[in-house]
C-alpha cells in the first residue's frame, strides 16, 4: 500500500514550486509524481500533420520527486505525514499521523 494514491490533495515542501498545492494525476515509476499546473516547463513540439497537431512551444507539468511533496490535511490546513492502521474489521488504512484522522 503507497502511502500517497493518485488524487490524493498534496503540497509541495521543496524547491521552486514550494507552497503550491494540487491533485496528483499520474505516477512515473516509484519515485515521482505529476500534478497539474505545478512544475511546468515549456516544451518545444514538432509539427505532425498526420496526427493534426500543431507544433509551437506548450506548457508542460514536470515529474516532481516524490519526496518533495507531502500530503496535505483540510483539517489542520498544512502539510502532514502517513501512517498505517488496521481498523477492528480488519481493514488496513491510512491515517494522518498529527490528528490520527483516517484518508478517505
Amino acid at each position: 500500500m503507497r502511502k500517497l494514491r493518485t488524487g490524493d490533495e498534496i503540497i509541495v515542501i521543496a524547491g521552486k514550486d514550494k507552497g503550491k498545492r494540487g491533485q496528483i494525476d499520474t505516477f512515473v515509476g516509484e519515485t515521482k509524481v505529476v500534478i497539474p499546473n505545478v512544475n511546468v516547463a515549456k516544451k518545444h513540439v514538432k509539427a505532425n500533420p498526420n496526427a493534426g497537431e500543431t507544433g509551437g512551444i506548450v506548457d508542460k507539468a514536470m515529474p516532481l520527486e516524490i519526496s518533495n511533496v507531502a500530503i496535505f490535511n483540510a483539517a489542520t490546513g498544512k502539510a502532514d505525514r502517513v501512517g498505517f492502521k488496521f481498523l477492528e474489521d480488519g481493514k488496513k488504512v491510512r491515517f494522518y499521523k498529527s490528528n490520527s484522522e483516517v484518508i478517505a
